[in-house]
């Protein structure tokens, strides 16, 4: 991830994505991952099982030497047909409404700005977010919301409605796949403009018919924050 940038909303945002080791990510240290349709080397066997899916990321970062990677934003998949919470009869939800960063289990998980909680909860269903913070932000007028899926238990404790969080808090950290309801770890991370009444919870896959709406409810996070990656 590139270094803190003034952008649309006149605010300077802090790294999302921090470890113990590495405050920042540098430009080039998380590497572009393609989980769509259309990557040719991503049959659809592989993404319908965790450790074959596992593999195929940890060997997509260990090939390019990276430390992490990302992607996904308005991306159409088929890794969720392994899961019945994507399902609507025999039509299942294939639109990626956020960014995934694909990192180990443990990273640390920051606030891009200054927000409170808004609500949290644990999608505890396979294939799920499992635990999940939503934080609400204001700049100037605009009021949004940001979502962290696939977080670790421990995240959830002591949280509580309306707490404040300060710009590059770390309040978070990433699940293993036995808490995070069988993912390889991963931030789900997702900008939502109005919660629609949801609480510690907003779809983060839509129907393709639905994904005009959804996705200009759910903008582009490098495009709100400014970041370039």
């Amino acid at each position: 991830m590139s270094d803190m940038k003034y952008n649309i909303l006149g605010e300077t945002f802090a790294p999302v994505i921090q470890l113990p080791f590495v405050r920042e990510f540098a430009s080039g240290d998380l590497i572009p991952l393609d989980l769509s349709v259309n990557n040719p080397d991503l049959p659809r066997a592989e993404a319908m099982n965790l450790e074959r899916l596992t593999a195929y990321v940890a060997g997509h970062i260990e090939k390019h030497n990276a430390a992490g990677a990302w992607g996904g934003y308005g991306e159409k998949r088929d890794i969720y047909r392994r899961s019945g919470v994507f399902a609507e009869s025999e039509n299942y939800r294939n639109i990626h409404l956020g960014i995934d960063f694909w990192l180990p289990a443990g990273t640390e998980i920051a606030a891009p700005l200054l927000g409170e909680v808004h609500s949290f909860k644990d999608n505890d269903e396979s294939g799920n977010y499992g635990p999940t913070i939503v934080l609400k932000h204001r700049a100037g007028n605009l009021v949004f919301h940001s979502l962290y899926g696939h977080l670790s238990r421990e995240s959830l404790n002591g949280l509580a409605k309306g707490q404040l969080i300060r710009r590059g808090q770390v309040f978070a950290t990433l699940g293993a796949p036995h808490e995070n309801r069988d993912w390889p770890p991963h931030l789900h991370f997702q900008l939502i403009r109005k919660m629609e009444g949801n609480k510690g919870d907003y779809p983060g896959v839509c129907f393709e018919s639905e994904k005009e709406g959804y996705l200009a409810n759910c903008p582009d996070p490098r495009d709100l924050l400014g970041w370039e990656l």
